[in-house]
């Protein structure tokens, strides 16, 4: 198993607590990344939204792609994996940043796929807001234009979306045959699609039984497509504590959002533009990505018990989010991953 975590480019998770001491600042994420990597994290998500949906829409937050550039600088191992908004980006011009950030981290970059859902952010921002397939329609148009301009000189393409004439990028990636690219989504458009493009499916949280019903989809979608495995990746909240009773008193101070908070405001707006398998409550959405529901919450030994049912359905690794970031992910190394080494 491999763990990955999210980078907190919001300064927190947690839509009802102010301060998490993690802010939205290069000190803390540098931080963050160097000591991540020391203490066995693979992976760093770093999420993008040009506005704060966990703390609200005033607060601070960090650009995702000059992050990303910045910390390819000054890490060395850990696969950067950076969230991108086809309709925020030309694609053209974003396979040429990217792989220019490839070279700065030697290989490590990787795209996270994700579809705009916050219309108000979009419309502050002067972008056009689509509705759910057609934000699909134009991903699988702006997923082939990356792909190609990535793999080959003087491309062109001429679709609804997107028009690139006689395309030359150099140079060309690192990673061969090129950067990995994810992607999650739970409506049969978005199924379809990162089953035929993408390389790692990443998904909310949820129970091993769910996760493994969604891997098992995916494969079989796969084989009928005559392509390779691809990797499956699952987000979690951890909490570990040493009794039942302490891990309870967490849960209780981090899922009491309150209604006419911002935080509440922005979980409206999420399930309006969103296509879900299953209804996410208020209490799922306190923390994103509906993490408590991957169940990493308990003693050790009920962490690794459960981390061990994951396993067996086919997941290959985990995008963590905790509060603090640096505190908790230190006490996830000391008791998950150093007894997984030993």
């Amino acid at each position: 198993m491999n763990y990955g975590y999210w980078m907190p480019v919001f300064g927190g998770w947690l839509r009802n607590v102010t301060d998490e001491n993690m802010q939205p600042t290069w000190d803390y994420v540098k931080k963050l990344a160097i000591r991540s990597e020391e203490i066995g994290f693979d992976i760093a998500l770093i999420a993008e939204l040009y506005l704060n949906d966990i703390k609200g829409e005033q607060a601070p937050s960090l650009d995702a792609w000059s992050t990303a550039a910045a910390l390819a600088a000054v890490t060395n191992k850990q696969e950067l994996m950076v969230a991108v908004r086809p309709t925020f980006h030309n694609p053209a011009q974003l396979a040429k940043q990217a792989a220019n950030i490839d070279h700065i981290s030697n290989g490590r970059i990787s795209l996270n796929v994700v579809s705009s859902w916050w219309k108000d952010e979009a419309e502050k921002y002067g972008i056009q807001f689509e509705q759910h397939d057609d934000r699909y329609a134009r991903t699988a148009e702006w997923l082939e234009v990356v792909d190609n301009v990535w793999k080959q000189d003087h491309y062109s393409f001429n679709g609804k979306y997107y028009k690139v004439n006689d395309n030359v990028l150099q140079p060309k990636p690192v990673s061969s045959p090129r950067p990995k690219i994810y992607a999650g989504g739970e409506s049969e458009a978005a199924k379809d699609l990162i089953s035929s493009t993408c390389d790692g499916y990443v998904m909310h949280g949820d129970s091993p039984e769910l996760i493994g019903r969604r891997i098992s989809d995916m494969r079989e979608r796969r084989e009928k497509k005559g392509l390779p495995p691809m990797l499956y990746g699952v987000a979690g909240y951890s909490i570990i504590r040493n009794s039942e009773q302490e891990v309870n008193q967490e849960l209780e101070r981090i899922t009491n959002v309150q209604e006419g908070s911002s935080g509440y405001k922005n979980y409206q707006q999420w399930l309006s533009g969103t296509q879900l398998e299953q209804r996410v409550s208020l209490s799922d959405y306190s923390v994103s990505n509906r993490g408590l529901r991957t169940g990493l919450t308990g003693t050790p030994w009920q962490v690794q018990d459960r981390i061990a049912e994951f396993e067996k359905v086919g997941v290959d690794f985990f995008l963590l989010q905790c509060s603090p970031q640096l505190e908790e992910m230190e006490r996830f190394s000391e008791t998950i991953i150093a007894a997984q080494i030993s």
